[in-house]
């Protein structure tokens, strides 16, 4: 007679209605961390050029997402990243934290990072250059697992075209879901950056 034990599958469960409450508490009007995440991550001396991302996240159906965790993390601007395990013979901004925690607006769907442009980073294990570029985690409510992407910048079109990681996708088309168009406002130098979690227009997410 057999003895094996075999139980239901644990349910999956999305990030939950409380996001903001949970990450980014500030942003929905709760002072509880003495040291609040921001989605201002370069000093007032931090080297290279500043910018703004910014962008909407829609649903598969078009609608802008009002409730969802946006994180990025990149290198500096000379293309390091402000983490122990980056050894590149490249200089360290200590005013550049390299990582923002934002959240769509509760009116508009619109996120916003202040930030300045990265530098091209080395791949891992000596492989090829990659362009610059700005990493993504997005959480929100029916989001089973955070999604990761990648935000290339539209000026940089030469470094993309060698880019390692875009040349695994096969389709040109569905390259461009990565690439932020640049644009100027207020006397800023602005990228911008939609994410579509679904249908014609999906963006490119990673497994990682």
């Amino acid at each position: 007679m057999s003895t094996e034990l075999y139980l239901p599958e644990t349910p999956s469960q999305t990030a939950g209605p409380y996001v903001h409450i949970g990450l980014i508490p500030n942003q929905a009007g709760f002072d509880i961390f003495e040291n609040n995440f921001s989605a201002d991550i370069a000093g007032p001396d931090a080297a290279g050029e500043r910018i703004v991302i910014e962008g909407r996240i829609f649903d598969a159906s078009g609608h802008a997402a009002k409730d969802v965790l946006v994180e990025t993390w990149q290198a500096n601007a000379a293309g390091r990243y402000n983490h122990p395990a980056d050894r590149q013979d490249k200089s360290l901004d200590p005013t550049f934290r390299g990582w923002a925690r934002s959240g769509t607006d509760f009116e508009t769907g619109l996120y916003r990072i202040r930030t300045i442009k990265p530098g091209p980073v080395a791949g891992r294990r000596g492989r090829k250059r990659m362009a610059p570029h700005v990493s993504f985690w997005i959480a929100a409510r029916g989001i089973n697992i955070g999604l990761a992407t990648r935000m290339y910048f539209g000026d940089e079109a030469a470094a993309n075209a060698d880019d390692p990681v875009l040349n695994i996708i096969e389709q040109p088309e569905r390259r461009q879901t990565l690439i932020a168009a640049r644009s100027g406002r207020d006397g800023q130098t602005l990228y911008t950056f939609d994410i579509f979690l679904g249908g014609e227009r999906e963006t490119v997410f990673f497994d990682v």
